[in-house]
């Protein structure tokens, strides 16, 4: 293991404006099309832009939308600095966000750091090599047959490798499909009986770092606002206590400090606490491998084999607990109060809020709290106008991940109005990318919008008040005063928060004598110093 010693990054080059960020999270082949081929485009974003604007969010994150042939949504990159033609060009990229940017809207890109496909030259290169390549191998080559991996898709981190299907021989290593091999970062851990693990100094390592740079600049210097890093805990291996792993992170931090001092760098998933400095600007809470999973998911999507769903809380049969994310969400702060931590409506891995009875009011609670908990939120696509996770949704680029698992469902196109195919495109309905959800009570943006009493509504007015309400950002505190149904917090000392999730009524005591501001409620009442919560029932208080 390297000796090396973590260095300390000045922390006043911090990214301030993330404080204030609400994320929307933008599957590209899902959002709009403008052509009519059935898939979405970033011209479709941009004609959408004025509704974002309206919404209120001023952050976008889009899913991979550089070139790749798709057998994993995209998360099978085979160029890095091109955009898909499915997509448009790197033209249309840049000119959305210059036109984001215009509406006060930054656009964050997703980096699949780890892997490519592939149909990337740099894999095509050494498959048709005979040997290892004199520069350093990007990818991971060993002679010899492993041991056969237990399931197709296995816990992340674990080795699994795929027998040469060219002229070089031996196997690659793969990160999660087959066609998807993971580039060589190192390993922690050299061993002189694998003689294929090279140190994370060695040439093909050092040859990746820098490409990551490279990549990263070439969409800085085009008006992108930074990154989530995918898997971004996996790139050097056996590297349990990832002491390299972060070790890596944190140069690529300097480096981004002293170039891009604006740019934010999220990773997915929770940085894991060390000595050192954080690495990365927040931490990105994950329904799909997390204990805290139950805060939203309800399992909808189906099961992975590391997995394991235990009652939703934002679910109106009340019986989850709020306990997992709390625990996790104090340890995620502890030594760093103010350490900034993403939280998602869902994603494009699970289920979406409104899955299987959670619809309605059951959804308003949920977005009460994901505007006003000590987070940064990041809103799914559609799920502000409660599209539904379609089950039994086909499978399309690798959504349909393990057998009892099917992601398409939350990868719908988004409903925009009552026309056909709910505006999303004007191709044939068999040509679309996935089908469009067929209950002629689905909710649509346009519709939603001439209804004040609509989900949009609310979490429109929800945005603005967090705007106008510092208290609610992150950094101000929290305290939380009943954690079981209602769940009901202080922010801020001074802002007084209550969602009850489930289908029965319940109290709180009024933490103060007088009467405090109402600022939005449902089915909420205070009397003689108690607070009255019916079924779903919500409400903001200002207090004192």
């Amino acid at each position: 293991m390297s000796q090396r010693t973590l260095a300390r990054r000045d922390e006043s080059v911090a990214r301030e404006w993330l404080n204030d960020a609400v994320i929307y999270q933008i599957y590209p082949q899902s959002f709009a099309d403008s052509d009519g081929d059935g898939i979405g485009d970033l011209p479709g974003v941009i004609d959408r832009l004025d509704y974002l604007e309206w919404l209120g969010v001023n952050t976008i994150w889009f899913n991979p939308c550089f070139e790749s042939p798709f057998a994993d949504a995209g998360y099978d990159v085979s160029d890095y600095l091109k955009v898909a033609a499915r997509y448009g060009t790197n033209d249309d990229l840049e000119r959305l966000v210059r036109e984001a940017k215009q509406r006060g809207i930054r656009v964050l890109l997703d980096l699949v750091a780890g892997h490519t496909s592939v149909e990337h030259p740099w894999f095509q290169r050494e498959l048709a090599a005979s040997g290892p390549d004199p520069a350093g191998d990007r990818y991971v080559w060993r002679h010899g047959a492993p041991a056969p991996p237990k399931n197709d898709i296995e816990m992340p981190g674990t080795p699994q490798w795929v027998e040469s299907p060219g002229p070089r021989p031996g196997w690659y290593l793969k990160n999660f499909y087959d066609d998807q091999p993971a580039l060589n970062f190192g390993w922690a851990n050299v061993r002189s009986d694998e003689p294929w693990r090279d140190a994370v100094d060695d040439a093909g390592p050092i040859r990746n770092r820098e490409a990551l740079r490279e990549i990263m600049a070439f969409w800085l210097d085009r008006g992108v606002a930074g990154f989530r890093i995918d898997m971004a805990f996996s790139l050097v291996k056996d590297d349990d206590d990832l002491v390299e792993t972060l070790q890596l992170w944190s140069e690529t931090k300097h480096w981004l400090d002293d170039h891009y001092p604006d740019a934010v760098f999220i990773p997915e998933g929770v940085e894991p606490r060390a000595t050192h400095e954080p690495a990365f600007d927040a931490d990105f809470f994950l329904a799909i491998f997390e204990p805290h999973a139950a805060l939203f998911d309800n399992g909808s999507a189906g099961s992975l084999p590391w997995t394991s769903h235990n009652p939703c809380y934002f679910d109106d049969a009340g019986r989850g607990t709020v306990q997992p994310f709390l625990e996790a969400f104090e340890q995620a702060q502890e030594g760093r109060p103010d350490r900034r931590i993403i939280v998602g409506s869902a994603d494009h891995d699970f289920g979406r809020l409104a899955s299987d009875r959670r619809n309605g009011a059951s959804l308003e609670s949920a977005f009460v709290f994901l505007l006003t908990w000590g987070s940064i939120p990041s809103i799914w696509y559609g799920d502000e106008i409660g599209m539904r996770y379609l089950p039994d949704a086909p499978d399309v680029e690798g959504a349909v991940c393990y057998p009892t698992y099917n992601r398409a469902g939350c990868r719908t196109p988004m409903q925009w109005d009552t026309s056909a195919n709910a505006g999303f495109s004007s191709a044939p309905a068999d040509q679309l990318y996935l089908p469009i959800d067929a209950d002629p009570s689905r909710p649509d943006v346009a519709s939603s919008r001439d209804d004040e009493t609509s989900l949009l509504h609310l979490v429109r007015r929800l945005i603005q008040i967090r705007k106008e309400t510092p208290s609610l950002h992150p950094g101000t505190g929290v305290e939380v005063i009943g954690d079981g149904y209602p769940l009901a917090y202080i922010r801020g000392g001074d802002h007084l928060v209550i969602v009850n999730p489930s289908s029965a009524s319940s109290t709180v005591d009024l933490p103060q004598s007088d009467l405090p501001l109402e600022l939005i409620s449902n089915d909420v009442r205070v009397a003689d110093g108690v607070i009255h919560v019916g079924p779903r029932g919500y409400a903001i208080f200002r207090l004192g």
